[in-house]
């Protein structure tokens, strides 16, 4: 099966002009990881659709993908043959002790409900000195002001320090985390839009029309319009950690 996934609220998917900011918000961080895979064996947990996976094989060694829903498992397998992919439940890895060089899971740990035992199982798989490597929507701008998460597929959103503070619980050292931010071009769009987030998500929820100057502004962002970096955590949209499993 080597058509498109469908849309499901749970994951984002190349190839559709509504969704592109999403996809795009997403696909910079596998770009900004990609030369830390480089001749490496890599394990995606949560893989989604395959595009990243597949960005990864382009520098990596190896990459073994896996992801627990079986259409998507067929999806990857189809349309991505330079990644090995299997299905597997990500609290129960289905891989050696210390057999990765690098474990990846972007945009993930937010849909786990036993996220301390993920981790557990992140540092079985990855070698002593390997890297782990984990984004996350910041729960201080992808919820703000609630307990709960407004994204219905998600179990436990986290901030800058609950992220880094589960990381070192978990037995890793050299814990870094990173902020996503939109550059100067979305920011321009922000302000054109009243927030470019807040217009999208309002239209999704109500189901009405795009204006078509958001559709046409939304349509051609590109990885490049975010920026990747570690000032104002807390107004960061999307955290990457990265952390070294002890020798």
């Amino acid at each position: 099966m080597t058509s498109s996934l469908p849309l499901t609220g749970e994951r984002t998917v190349p190839g559709i002009s509504h969704e592109n900011y999403w996809f795009r918000r997403h696909e910079v961080v596998y770009a900004a990881i990609a030369a830390d895979c480089s001749g490496a064996t890599v394990l995606e947990a949560g893989c989604g659709e395959g595009y990243g996976a597949d960005l990864l094989a382009g520098t990596a060694r190896r990459v073994l993908a896996l992801d627990y829903d079986a259409p998507t498992v067929e999806h990857v397998r189809g349309r991505y043959p330079r990644v090995d992919v299997a299905r597997a439940n990500l609290v129960a890895l289905p891989a050696s002790d210390a057999s990765a060089d690098v474990v990846v899971s972007l945009q993930v740990i937010e849909h786990l409900w036993e996220q301390e035992r993920f981790l557990g199982e992140c540092r079985r798989v990855v070698r002593p000195g390997g890297t782990l490597m984990i984004s996350t929507p910041n729960r201080i701008t992808f919820s703000p002001g609630r307990d709960t998460p407004l994204n219905p597929f998600h179990t436990r959103e986290l901030d800058p320090r609950e992220l880094a503070g589960l990381v070192h619980d978990a037995g890793f050292d050299h814990v870094v985390v990173r902020g996503l931010h939109h550059g100067p071009r979305l920011r321009a769009m922000d302000e054109r839009h009243g927030g470019l987030i807040e217009a999208q998500t309002r239209l999704a929820l109500s189901g009405e029309p795009w204006p078509p100057e958001l559709a046409a502004d939304v349509a051609v962002v590109r990885s490049s319009d975010f920026e990747l970096h570690d000032r104002d955590l807390d107004g960061s949209l999307d955290l990457l950690v990265t952390a070294v499993r002890p020798q």
